[in-house]
Formats: C-alpha cells, structure tokens, sequence
C-alpha cells in the first residue's frame, strides 16, 4: 500500500472539560471550557507523529506549536492534568489554538526500530534532521486544519525542542510567524558546565567526539531520574515551597506512561532517544548546526537564571546572530529553574507566562 502523504492519518477521541467548567456547561458553549483532540500526521512514510490539539471552547485562536525537550513528550511537558501543570491550557485560554507533539521515539509517536532493540545495538536515535521533518508534517497539517494552508504558526519550543524548532525556523522562514526559544542551546560556545568535554557524554578515546558507545540508541529514563536537575536548580531544602508536589507526581507519572513497556522493567522506565543528546554535546563543544541569521519570524529568547542547560552566552549570540528577524527580544527570567513553566508562579511560572502571552499576542503583518 503507497505511502499516506503528509496530512491527518487519524483523528480520534478526546472532548476533555478542564477544571473551572461551570455547571450544566456540557454544551461546550462556556468559554472557561477548553477541549482537547488527539490526532495523528505522517511525517516519512511509515512515521506517524502524535500530536494533542488543546483550545478553548469558544473565541478567535492563533495557532502555536509546542515542542518538548530531549527526554520528556509532549503531553508530560505541556499539559499536565493538575493546576499549574498545563502551560498548553494557559496559552488556550489566552486565545490561542495550541498544539502539542510528541517527536517520533517519543509519547504517542512512531518509534524507530532501534528503540525495540538493546540501546547498544544502534547508534544515537533521532537526530534533529528526522525531528524536522517531523516538525514540517504537523506544521503542514496546523495551518491546514486552521485554513491558513501558505500561512505561518507560532512555534514554542524548550530546551532540545528550541534548537529544533530553531532548526526548522532558519529551514522554513515562510512558515513561521513566530518563535519562542526557551532554554536552548544554540552555539558556537565551547564550553559547558554538565554538556561539554570532559563530561560522560564525550568519547575518552575521541576527544570532541560523542560517546555512543555509552549512550547507544536510546536510554531508560526511571521517575526518579528526573529529579536530580530539578532538585538542585531549587534554591531552596523545601523543594515543595518551590513546585508544587502535584506538579512534580503529574510530570513523573506522565512520563512513564508516554511508553507503553515502561511497567515491563524493574523499577519502571520509559525510553528516550540519544539522538538529542548527541546534538547537545556538539552544541555544547562549540559547533553550530544552524544559523539564526535565516530566520526572519519576531522570535523571543528567554532563559532562566538558575537554568543548567542553556549558557548565558547562548541568548547573546542568538541576538546577534538573528539579523534578519522582524523582532527579537531576549529576556532572563528572574531566579528560575529549567523548569520554569512547571514551578509554582512566584517562582519563574509567572514570568514566562507574562512574556510568551503578551509576545505571541503581537500581529504578523
């Protein structure tokens, strides 16, 4: 059978009220109401990219795309089924029409055959040339879906998912209205604290090199494995006066849950391609492998203070590098965490609200 082309493949369930729905409001007419849609697109044949479409139930919306980073999918990023775990319903409810995707080896996403395999057996899974084209699918898709096919969308994307969708931002310029990276490494700064060289994830006996021998096609990521970075980003012993608990069981549980053999291992562990992290180490060692100076969308730059991801150096450069942007604005956010978007509002969650919203509300002329 050919090939789907790159359009909806499936479209399926999910009508979900969020909390605040006021009684007897089922008709969908409240506009506190916001609905969720899963759906699928093609990407390459035989990859089908899962994407979660959130939006209030009444009102304009500007359509915007959010991209996870390299280890956590989409849902489990975005969209937590908990108060102040949905930065996907927030956007929702500011009007906008939001899009969460799962880059395939991710969430609800095709996984490459490596992934079914010991990681050794393959080299890193997923490089950002495959999650672009991904990308390109679901933004085709987004602007048919809202009847704006040659139109732009807005894109959000954190950590990796910055220096993807930056990627497909300086390949794709005409698509692309705007472009919120936040927390991304970009390059060419040699140099990182965690990242770079000396670290594990370099070869010891290829300097400069990645350690695929060590990394494979994919690791296996435990719910305890995410909170080291978290943890140590927190100012605070009192880590729940900084991020809710809630917050914290949500992210936890929905990761492990965006695989479906995660309860098959002992403790349970969800997979995430390495391909994301080879990438990063060639970012943090000095390398580029792309050029902001191609990107002409109002793009916005924020990076949090306590962040250990990106550098300081990264929103500089970007800046600098974005000559041919309509807007650029960089902005630290004050004492935050990578996680920023997942802390509680006093600590970084209201700040980065305040900038995407009042930025993603400015026309594209």
């Amino acid at each position: 059978m050919p090939a789907l082309p790159k359009t909806l493949c499936v479209l399926a369930a999910a009508v979900v009220a969020a909390t605040g729905v006021a009684p007897g409001a089922a008709d969908g007419t409240d506009p506190r109401r916001v609905l969720r849609t899963e759906f699928h697109v093609t990407s390459d044949p035989g990859v089908r990219i899962g994407v979660r479409e959130v939006r209030a139930a009444t009102g304009p919306a500007r359509p915007v795309l959010l991209l996870h980073g390299a280890r956590v999918p989409g849902a489990a990023s975005f969209d937590l089924p908990v108060p102040g775990g949905s930065l996907a319903e927030d956007l929702a409810r500011a009007g906008h029409r939001v899009y969460v995707m799962d880059a395939r080896g991710y969430g609800n996403s095709t996984r490459p055959p490596a992934l079914s395999q010991p990681p050794e057996a393959g080299p890193p899974a997923v490089r950002s040339d495959a999650v672009v084209r991904d990308v390109a699918a679901v933004v085709d898709q987004i602007l048919q879906r809202n009847g704006a096919a040659g139109g732009k969308v807005a894109l959000l994307g954190w950590a990796t998912g910055g220096h993807w969708l930056g990627q497909y931002a300086a390949a794709h310029p005409d698509r692309v209205g705007h472009l919120v990276l936040y927390n991304t490494l970009y390059g060419p700064i040699d140099g990182h604290p965690s990242l770079g060289r000396g670290s594990d994830y370099e070869d010891p006996a290829r300097p400069g090199q990645f350690n695929t021998a060590r990394f494979g096609a994919y690791r296996l990521n435990t719910g305890a494995s995410l909170l080291p970075s978290w943890d140590n980003s927190i100012p605070t012993p009192d880590k729940a006066r900084w991020r809710d608990p809630a917050v914290l069981d949500a992210y936890t549980r929905g990761a492990l849950a965006s695989d479906p053999t995660s309860r098959t291992r002992t403790p349970p562990s969800f997979r995430a391609p390495t391909g994301a992290l080879e990438d990063s180490f060639y970012l943090a060692t000095g390398r580029q492998l792309w050029d902001a100076s191609l990107i002409t969308a109002a793009t916005l730059v924020l990076r949090s203070e306590r962040d250990f991801w990106s550098r300081r150096q990264d929103p500089e450069l970007l800046r600098r590098h974005l000559v041919h942007a309509r807007t650029v604005r960089t902005a630290e956010l004050a004492g935050a965490t990578h996680y920023a978007h997942l802390d509680r509002t006093e600590h970084g969650r209201g700040q980065l609200l305040r900038e995407v919203t009042t930025f993603l509300g400015t026309a594209v002329p």
